[in-house]
This record gives C-alpha cells, sequence and structure tokens, in this order.
C-alpha cells in the first residue's frame, strides 16, 4: 500500500507542478500497481488493496488504470506538458 500512495503522491505533485498530462499518466500507472500487487500478494500481506475478491479487484484496478492512462495519451495538450 506504501508503494502506491508513494506513486499516488508523485503524481499530484506533477498536477500541482502544471504538468497534469503526466501527473494522470502516473496515477494511471499507480492504479495498475496496485492490481499488480493485488495480484501477487498473499491474502495476508496485500492490506487495504483488499477490497473484494481478488479477480474482481484485479480486473476492476487494470481497467481504471487503463482508462486513466489512454485518456492522458490522448488528449491534445494544447502546449503544455
Amino acid at each position: 500500500m506504501l508503494a502506491v500512495l508513494l506513486v499516488v503522491a508523485a503524481a499530484f505533485a506533477l498536477v500541482l507542478a502544471d504538468r497534469w498530462r503526466r501527473g494522470a499518466f502516473v496515477l494511471g500507472g499507480a492504479m495498475l500497481l496496485a492490481a499488480f500487487l493485488r495480484a501477487v500478494l498473499s491474502p495476508e500481506r496485500v492490506g487495504l488493496l483488499a477490497v473484494r475478491d481478488k479477480g474482481f479487484d484485479v480486473v476492476a484496478m487494470t481497467a481504471v488504470g487503463a482508462a486513466i492512462m489512454a485518456l492522458a495519451a490522448s488528449i491534445d495538450p494544447l502546449g503544455t506538458d
């Protein structure tokens, strides 16, 4: 959970530094990291990443992370990063 929170904090730091596209991309990466960790960690070690059953959590976090990354990549930068 701490690793995911650190990546989320980095994403918000990028957004606050006016790098919102990069921040959104990193936030999507945090969701994919959470999905990966939920898939590989044992139930005793997964902590707060477990919301429902393992399959649902992995699919839901992967879908959300991929959607955020796809949207961040598809938006025209209009002269920004």
